[in-house]
């Protein structure tokens, strides 16, 4: 239980969850060109910052799902993304590291 306590979790946007493309939607930073997912502390704030997020409602599916912060950190890694934690409008307030502290 002891690691469960130390574990820390985000919630991402799922651009269409379930199926063979399912994939976690990312974006670039207009002035910076940083290639990043857009991570939020709470589901609720993820869903209010999605309403304003560019997507393609017509062709994806979307859904908000929370994720480890390690499976995170190691699927952004893989993909070559940063993390950035974002606000319910969509300010970054910090990017997010793989340090454990």
């Amino acid at each position: 239980m002891n690691d469960q306590a130390k574990d820390t979790w985000y919630y991402i946007i799922i651009q269409n969850p379930g199926i063979s493309n399912e994939q976690f939607v990312g974006y670039t930073d207009k002035e910076t060109n940083a290639i990043f997912i857009p991570a939020f502390k709470t589901k609720e704030i993820a869903q209010q910052c999605f309403l304003i997020m560019p997507k393609d409602i017509m062709n994806n599916k979307y859904e908000v799902q929370a994720i480890i912060k390690e499976d995170l950190m190691d699927q952004a890694q893989k993909n070559n993304y940063e993390v950035f934690l974002l606000d319910d409008k969509g300010s970054i307030l910090e990017k997010i590291t793989g340090d454990l502290f």
